[in-house]
């Protein structure tokens, strides 16, 4: 019996250390900034007087890693960023965008892709599915452009899981691109739902349900 012990015990250690050791890492935009983490130059939202999360460790992602024993590794969000390269009124988003910071992230174990959020709000094209032969300009629309964005972090950090995060009440045509295109690559999308915003933004209450639903689909 106490042979049994000792070996639940070491399992139970091993599980929480493997846990401990894995590194986290987020391609995002607003929904994940916070001032001082992002990279210089960066638009943080949060803090901001018009939302109550006022500390790091209010964010989705620092619950998240808390929960899960994790550290963070490299926090790559940009507040107002679009996946594709086509921003709000059709300008040129090609500096900002997702598809410009992918080879930032460090060396992560997990990678968290939250966006779509600024493609829907800025009503930037969602173009056709596209997954060869990719160019810059076929990256002016977000199918494209996410399958680019999902097909390059595969190979750019291959030990790394990545798992796509959809934001609730996004227009229907981008919610159907999330799908189809992680559907095509094998990537888990998890699409949210009742998340309390203050000024559009996750608020205390949106951040812990953000945190409980990843918890939750991720198993």
């Amino acid at each position: 019996m106490k042979k049994l012990i000792l070996i639940a015990c070491a399992m139970t250690m091993f599980v929480v250390s493997a846990n401990a050791q894995k590194k986290v890492s987020v391609l995002g935009d607003s929904y994940s900034t916070f001032e001082g983490i992002n990279p210089p130059g960066y638009a943080p939202f949060y803090p901001n007087d018009r939302n109550d999360v006022k500390e790091v460790e209010q964010t989705w992602w620092s619950l998240y890693n808390e929960a899960m024993g994790y550290t963070l590794e490299v926090n790559d969000s940009w507040g107002g960023t679009t996946i594709c390269n086509t921003g709000y009124g059709r300008r040129d988003s090609s500096n900002s965008s997702f598809n410009s910071r992918l080879w930032k992230l460090g060396n992560p174990d997990i990678i968290f892709v939250f966006g779509g959020t600024n493609d829907a709000w800025a009503n930037s094209p969602v173009g056709e599915y596209k997954y060869t032969g990719i160019t810059k300009e076929d990256c002016n629309s977000l199918r494209p452009a996410l399958a680019y964005t999902l097909d390059a972090l595969s190979r750019i950090y291959p030990k790394a899981t990545v798992y796509t995060i959809l934001n609730s009440e996004l227009k229907e045509d981008v919610n159907e691109s999330f799908r189809e295109v992680c559907k095509h690559y094998g990537v888990q999308l998890i699409e949210l739902h009742d998340i309390e915003k203050q000024n559009g933004h996750p608020s205390i209450a949106g951040m812990k349900a953000i945190c409980a639903q990843l918890v939750e689909a991720i198993k």
